[in-house]
């Protein structure tokens, strides 16, 4: 009768490397409660919107809303690091078959969160270089909350950010076609 590899028992070294995979569980765990702040600070700041719709001038209410669409994305960050890291660096979920399996699970590796991740990055990025946009709209007035100077450097910064999503996942790329 053959050994099988998959139930064969671990020598103590490699047990405890192996194992230490767990210590990531409270980092997961925090994310969760991270998440939940989120939810906090999205019903907080959607209240405000309802409360005040009235009073809000229409670039303020653009405002409140690409605040809103931010905190989701951020909250869809949350999840793809939580529910993929988790998944592809300490245990599986066990959710083959369940209806709710988000799509992208079924093949996530480390390359593939990465440039997932990159992506999400990006959409954060727009939204705020959005936001930034319309209200450089004020600049030179005394109520200006942006500067020339920080339109510049965010720009830049978005445009770095595109650039290394597109190195990440031209890597990726490259290592997928190899093997």
């Amino acid at each position: 009768m053959q050994d099988d590899p998959f139930n064969r028992p671990l020598r103590p070294l490699p047990l405890l490397i192996f194992s230490s995979r767990w210590l990531q569980l409270p980092l997961y765990l925090g994310l969760i409660a991270a998440q939940c702040v989120y939810v906090f600070l999205f019903l907080k700041e959607l209240s405000h919107l309802i409360l005040h719709a009235f009073e809000f001038t229409e670039q303020q209410i653009m405002l409140m809303v690409l605040g809103l669409i931010d905190v989701v994305m951020i909250s869809n960050l949350l999840i793809m690091v939580i529910v993929g890291g988790y998944e592809t660096f300490v245990s599986r979920l066990g959710l083959e078959g369940h209806r709710d399996q988000p799509e992208w699970l079924s093949h996530v590796n480390a390359g593939i969160l990465k440039v997932k991740l990159a992506m999400a990055i990006i959409g954060i990025s727009s939204i705020h270089l959005l936001r930034t946009f319309i209200e450089a709209t004020a600049l030179g007035t005394a109520n200006a909350r942006v500067t020339e100077q920080g339109v510049m450097w965010q720009a830049i910064i978005h445009g770095l950010f595109i650039l290394s999503a597109i190195g990440i996942a031209y890597v990726d790329r490259m290592t997928q076609t190899k093997h």
